[in-house]
């Protein structure tokens, strides 16, 4: 598929490495329509990237009827709707005993509900009208692009909730692929290192600068447009189905 034909729905599509896919698939001629809590920042990102390409549809990725709403009125922006990008995520950090008291499990759930249920809920959500799209050459009709984490692998201290969740991504990924291949929908996940986000922007510059040295080539923290390159390969290169691609710069979590 080439990037001028993708009509995407992105959650978390209004900062960060989601607004990097959008702006990356509009320049090259795609539209988009993104999903985003924060209104403000979807008004923002449409004045950035162009109102005749881009759409903002406020809406809680872990809500079924909202998220559903979404993908009909992204089909009906776009006049289609074949790729999905799921990038909405929370860190929800904190140790499984804590020093006053175990993690409370409303914490636990929350990354659970928005990183792996909302991955899960945009992706059934849009492979569901994909399956009606013409299909091309090769039948393709749609893909699904997922962000786990390199903790999905070598979790931290204080990541056991985070882990979880970004692990259930990765563990769905080829389950999902195998099940829609008779529709002719693609299922891709990515799994970052440590990037550039807008929560390690507001780092302090010592904490970023030895995040960014921990990675051993290129030494750095890594850029959104790079994870926004790596998924519109995964839009273009057909043969790409099923796998997690970790996109890390060789990092690999040390316990803490």
């Amino acid at each position: 598929m080439n990037l001028s034909q993708t009509k995407a729905i992105i959650s978390g599509g209004a900062s960060g490495l989601g607004f990097a896919c959008a702006e990356h698939i509009t320049k090259n001629g795609g539209q988009v329509t993104l999903i985003d809590i924060n209104h403000q920042a979807g008004s923002e990102a449409i004045d950035k990237l162009g109102a005749d390409k881009t759409m903002f549809f406020k809406a809680d990725v872990s809500n079924e009827a909202e998220i559903q709403a979404a993908c009909e009125n992204a089909m009906a922006f776009s006049d289609g709707l074949n790729v999905a990008i799921n990038c909405a995520g929370v860190l929800a950090g904190g140790r499984v005993l804590g020093r006053e008291e175990p993690m409370p499990l409303v914490h636990f759930n929350k990354a659970i509900q928005v990183n792996l249920v909302g991955s899960f809920n945009l992706s059934k959500a849009a492979a569901n009208l994909m399956q009606h799209n013409e299909p091309d050459t090769d039948g393709q009709r749609g893909v699904i692009i997922n962000t786990a984490s390199v903790a999905a692998f070598e979790g931290q201290i204080g990541q056991a909730a985070y882990s979880a969740s970004k692990g259930g991504i990765v563990g769905m990924t080829l389950p999902m692929a195998r099940e829609l291949t008779r529709f002719g929908i693609r299922v891709m996940t990515i799994a970052p290192g440590v990037f550039l986000t807008p929560m390690v922007a507001g780092l302090p510059d010592d904490i970023k600068a030895a995040l960014g040295a921990s990675v051993p080539f290129p030494s750095r923290l890594g850029e959104p447009s790079e994870f926004a390159r790596m998924a519109g390969h995964i839009i273009e290169n057909t043969y790409l189905n099923g796998s997690t691609i970790r996109l890390d710069g060789a990092v690999r979590l040390k316990a803490k």
